[in-house]
Parts: structure tokens; sequence; C-alpha cells
């Protein structure tokens, strides 16, 4: 229970002299980086210009395996980078270091500073994420055993000097499968199963099935494991799933990691091949890993063991995705030689922040220590607001975000930070009053409109004329007198015959039932596509987009609807177009351009505005910070939601959730919470969250309601 919340005033000066507990100085002694004595070269100085010991520390470690817990804020790319400049300049080829990261953001991020430091230097470094690396290694490996083997590598080909046989089923010219394809899969599967969508949710499906491969579970392990009649029910979809995507030539994004592993482990000298080429692996937010990456990352670093991982335990908020925060927690009993470094010094938040964010995580049992200290003095309090309800606390957001822009702050400099998507809605509502201009982070995403799946997927049927999904979608687009049943009879007789899609439309004349229009349109599209297809998937990705949709009609269509949707549409498809010249102008290919569009997340096409205040949940606001951060919705059954109560690692996750939000915050944290909400038996007390209770009250100030208990 919490009584009446006391108001405190704002804090000046340093905030060590307010709170004794809080830290201005680090606890840990850091090495001398030429301890043998040798001066510093003007290059090691550079690389090491501004950085504090304990960065310095972890920038220069030589050999063997490296942890590097990296606070919040702690400037751990910045290590990052000059970790990968110092080796460079001790000699080690460009070539011989992977870098992974978890957004294509931070990859091309991570690139591009370190070209502004090195130049062509680093030119040959593969600085990826884990699937955009997968997808290179399951390209090249493919390749290879398909040309020993005198054909395209399937479910059981030979690889002779490749040191064993690969099973993974596809050909290395393999599509992605992104996350729509994979529902449409499961849903006609249900269907061909004569299984109630209703009943049995494609999506539950798909969960189930995703945390299988992220456990390197199999569709046969899974069958024979599975226990009752839902998980057999599972199996059964499984197997059919697996079946159609490689039927289709396709791989989802699990599929990308775990067929590697699959690949390293039946194909020895390939992986010998792989270990000996990367000397050094780094690897960014590692307490995000799930089982598979875990053991991709083991298996190549098994023969240097150069492995520098860099994360934060008190970070890992996405373990409904598979993350397993073992894997940072335990990596001294996986690496026992492993040297250990911690950023604590903070160059984002203010003390007060720093000290509220660990009063709220230091509760947690399943973490290891550290404090966060920063060396900038001040702080203002953090503002507490008790609402009477949701409306009264969207109002006051509204109210405080209006009183900042009066003051020059602007809309762009706020967050507001939710728990789940459904909590927007009373923060939209008073702010579309209120002529608030917002965006809404993990709404439609560019690359999940319509026009451009319509376009991408014509761009897939050029590369991968296997494409069902593609044809599927695309072939009455426009409208073309082609309907479902007319691709399930193009399907079934591509598969009868061993042909694929485009080879089928151009001899759509001996497709059974279709009628003489369907032919004409079915042919036309297929020359379309053919000729297309002749260019190549190493030609321009602009050209080809350009040209498919010209030939196609799409274009055409749009423009003769003349509707503000339609021409909103083209207006898309230009800025694809720019996507694809902007590719194309770092020497990209169309195969390679949809690769990158396949693997896009919600924090790649993430842009701030200046002028506009920014709403996410907690999850999407990871890895980014702001100057002004309002958390909402701080009620027990919110944050911490009501699933993860009663379950202690659950409700420890939860806090970390907290955490992160706190530690978006830059100067001004605001914590907020409605004292009664509408729920379905109408209106309902809340109690304030135990996360807001951690926080001493002598860095709050408390607005709003006075009693809540």
């Amino acid at each position: 229970m919490m009584g009446r919340l006391t108001k405190a005033g704002t804090i000046s000066g340093d905030p060590g002299g307010h709170f004794p507990e809080s830290r201005t100085e680090p606890r840990h002694e850091t090495r001398n980086p030429a301890a043998d004595g040798r001066p510093l070269t003007a290059g090691e100085r550079a690389i090491l210009a501004g950085l504090n010991p304990a960065q310095v520390e972890a920038v220069t470690h030589e050999k063997g395996p490296l942890l590097i817990l990296a606070g919040a804020g702690s400037g751990k790319t910045t290590v990052l980078i000059r970790r990968v400049a110092w080796l460079l300049n001790r000699g080690v080829d460009p070539s011989n270091i992977l870098a992974i990261t978890f957004t294509n953001k931070a990859a091309d991020e991570l690139k591009g500073r370190l070209v502004e430091l090195l130049g062509d230097a680093v030119h040959g470094i593969w600085a990826m994420t884990f699937h955009s690396a997968c997808v290179r290694i399951l390209r090249a490996s493919l390749a290879q055993i398909a040309s020993e083997a005198g054909g395209q590598a399937g479910c059981s080909s030979p690889a002779s000097s490749a040191g064993g046989t690969v099973t993974v089923g596809v050909s290395p010219k393999f599509a992605i499968a992104d996350a729509s394809d994979q529902l449409a899969l499961v849903r006609k599967i249900l269907k061909d199963l004569d299984l109630s969508e209703r009943q049995y949710p494609p999506r539950s499906f798909l969960n189930a099935i995703s945390r299988a491969k992220d456990e390197l579970i199999g569709p046969e392990k899974f069958a024979r494991q599975a226990v009752g009649f839902y998980e057999s029910k599972v199996a059964e979809v499984y197997k059919a799933y697996q079946r159609k995507l490689i039927e289709l030539d396709l791989m989802d994004f699990d599929d990308l990691i775990f067929n590697t592993v699959k690949l390293f482990k039946e194909n020895p000298a390939i992986l010998r091949r792989y270990q000996e080429r990367f000397q050094h692996i780094l690897v960014d937010e590692y307490q995000d890993t799930n089982h598979a990456q875990y053991v991709l990352v083991k298996l190549l670093a098994g023969l240097h063991r150069n492995l520098a991982v860099v994360g934060d335990d008190d970070q890992s908020i996405y373990t409904f995705r598979g993350a397993d925060i073992r894997n940072i927690l335990e990596f001294e009993k996986d690496y026992p030689d492993a040297h250990v470094v911690r950023l604590e010094q903070n160059y984002r938040s203010t003390q007060v922040i720093l000290d509220a964010a660990y009063h709220v995580i230091s509760k947690n049992y399943y973490r290891k220590e550290k404090r966060l200290w920063t060396s900038k003095k001040g702080g203002l309090p953090i503002t507490v607001y008790a609402a009477e309800n949701p409306t009264d606390e969207a109002q006051y957001v509204a109210s405080e975000l209006l009183a900042l822009a009066k003051k020059g702050v602007p809309l762009g400099s706020a967050v507001i930070l939710y728990r789940t998507h459904a909590q927007s809605r009373p923060f939209e509502e008073v702010f579309v009053r209120e002529g608030i201009p917002y965006a809404v982070v993990g709404s439609l995403r560019f690359y999940d409109r319509k026009e451009i799946k319509d376009a991408l997927s014509y761009l897939r049927l050029v590369v991968y004329p296997r494409d069902y999904l593609s044809l599927e979608r695309v072939i009455n687009e426009p409208p073309r007198g082609l309907g479902r049943s007319s691709v399930e009879r193009i399907s079934r007789y591509s598969g009868e015959t061993g042909k694929d899609l485009v080879q089928t439309l151009l001899e759509a004349h001996l497709v059974p039932g279709l009628k003489k229009a369907q032919i004409d349109q079915a042919q036309a599209l297929g020359r379309i596509l053919r000729d297309l297809g002749a260019r190549g998937e190493e030609a321009p990705p602009d050209e080809i987009l350009r040209e498919v949709l010209e030939a196609s009609g799409y274009r055409g269509y749009l423009e003769r609807e003349g509707t503000p949707e339609a021409l909103e549409r083209l207006e898309n498809l230009d800025e694809l177009l720019a996507a694809a010249r902007a590719f194309r102008a770092q020497g990209g290919t169309l195969g390679a351009f949809l690769d990158q569009l396949a693997l896009v997340s919600d924090q790649d096409t993430y842009r701030q505005r200046a002028d506009a205040c920014v709403m996410m949940t907690l999850h999407a606001a990871k890895g980014l910070e702001f100057p002004v951060v309002f958390m909402v919705g701080m009620e027990e059954g919110s944050l911490p939601h009501m699933r993860s109560l009663g379950d202690q690692k659950q409700l420890e996750e939860e806090r970390r959730l907290c955490y992160v939000g706190m530690t978006r915050a830059k100067e001004k944290l605001y914590l907020t919470f409605s004292m009664t909400k509408w729920g379905s038996l109408g209106g309902q007390s809340c109690e304030v969250s135990r996360f807001l209770r951690d926080v001493p009250e002598k860095l709050l100030d408390v607005r709003g309601g006075g009693e809540y208990a």
C-alpha cells in the first residue's frame, strides 16, 4: 500500500550531495593499454581519445572472451566502434571481423561511424544483423554445395569437399517469407486440415513454431516431444508449414538462424571456413539473444575464441521473442577465462533519473550488480501525476507538452511510453482535440502498406519465380480477371509439371480450367516477369521496380483512379523507388535489396520528427533516448502487466521494462497513473505500480490526486 505521496522541492546542485548513496566516482581500476612501456602511437591516441578508463579497458582488450556489461547510456556503441578501430590498427584484416547487431539501423550506424573514423580501411568488415549474416552465409554455402553436387542444394544433397550433407531443403535462391506470408501459409494449412481459425488462432501456431525454432527444435523432434492435444495439433501444423516453405523455396526469419546452425553442424568444413575467417567476433545487445543465436555465436567463436559481447542484463526485455537472459548472466560459465568490464558512467541522464531507476532495478534477483553514475551536476526531480482517470492523465500530459513548447522545447523532444498499444487511445483523442501533432510508432509500417507489399511481390517474382504467395498477391493487382481459383489452377499445374510459376503463366493455355481471357492475361503477365527476370537478380533495383510498375499497369491503374488515397499510394511508391535508387548507389543489387527489405524492423523505419510528440510502447523505446519522457499507466496490472503477477521471472522482466523506460530520459522524467479506469464491469479503482513505490519520495515532485491506497 502507498499512502499520501508528499511533494518534494526542486533538486539542484550536485545530486550526490542530496543522496549519499549516489556515486560520482567509479569503483574499479582500469589498466594502462600501453603497460608494456611502449608509448601510444598517434593512431592509438586518436582511437582512445575521450574514453573513460573502463571504456579504454574494453576497447584495448587483446585476446580471449570479453564480457562488456554496458549500462544504459554508457556509450556502448562508441566502445564497439573504437574496439573495431583498435583491432584494425593492430593489423587485423577487416574481413576477419564480424560485428553483429540486432537492427539494420544499428548496423548502418556502426558502419557509418567506422567509415567516418577510418575511411576505406573498414571495407570488408561484416557489420550486420544476425539475420543478414545468416542470409549471406546460407546463399554462399548452398551455392557451393549445389555447384559441387552438380545441381541445386536440396533436402539431402551431397557436399563432398564441404565435409557433410545439407538438409536445409531450399535452393541458394530462396526467398524470405515475411510475417504476412507466414500468416497466409498457416491459414491455408489450417483450412487444409479442416481446423477452425476461431478455435485455433493462426498466430498462436506461428508463435509456437517460432519458439520451437528458437530452441533449435525441428518439426520431427517437436512431434516426438508433443504432450497433449494442442501440442499434437501444433506438431501437425508445424510439419505441414515447414514442408510448404520448402516446396515454395522459402525461409522464414527463424529459419535463417535455425538453418545456418544446421548447416554448420552437418558440414564441418563449411563451419571451419567461417571459424577461420572470423578471428574476432563482436555481438551487441547480447542479453537479447535466443538459444539459436547463442549456439550460432558459440560455433563461430569456437576456434579463435576472440568473442566480445556487449549487453546489459538489466535491459533484457524480449523473453516473448525467445531472448534468454541466461546467455549473458552465465557468460562466465561458458567462458571461465572471460575478462569482464563494467561500463557504469552514464552520458545520457541526470543523477536523479539514474538513482530512481536504480531503486527500481535493484529489487531484481537475477542480475549482475552495477550502479550508473554521471558527472553531470544537478537534475530536475521526477514529476509524478496522480490522475483521476485516463482522460485526466492524457489531458495533463498534453498541458505539460504545450507548456514545454512555450518554453522552446520542441514537441519532438518528448515521448509518451506505455506498456501496450491500447493505452494510446485517450492520448490520441486528447491530442487530436488539442491540435497537438503526434506520431505513433508501431502502427502500420511503411513496408506493410498494401501498395509497397504489392510492388515488392512483383520484384520477388522477378527474382524468385516459384514464389506462390507473391503471385497470389499480385496476379489480380491491377484487376486481370484472375482470382484465387485461377492461382490455384496455375499452382497445381506448376507442381505437377515441376515448372516455375512464371513459365506456367507463359504456358497458361495448357492449364486446365482457364478461360481465353484469363489465358491472355496470364501470358501477358508471364512475359513481363520473364523479360525482367532475364536481367537477373544483379540488375539495378530501381530500374526493375520502375519497369514492373509501368509494364504491369499498376502505376497506370492508380493514376486513373485519381482518388486522394490512390495519389498517396503513388507517393509511397515513389518513396520506394527513392530507396531503391539509394540502395543502387551503394552498389546494391535487386536480390540484395529484397533481402534487406525482408529484414527491416520497426526501429529501422522510425524517424524522429521535431514537430511531433511520439508515442510508443516501452519495448519499442529500447535503444532510443529523449530529453523528456512521459511514462504513463503506472498502475498494477498495466506496469507490471497483469499477466506477470504471480510469476517471479515475468515480474522481473516487467521491472526491467520499467527500468528501460526510465533510462530513456535525458533531462526530465514524468511518471503518471490513473486512480480509476473504466473496465468491462464499469469504473474500477487502480493500485499504483509497485515500481513507482520503489522510488524514494525525496526524488519525486508529486502532483494531482492526494490519498491513494
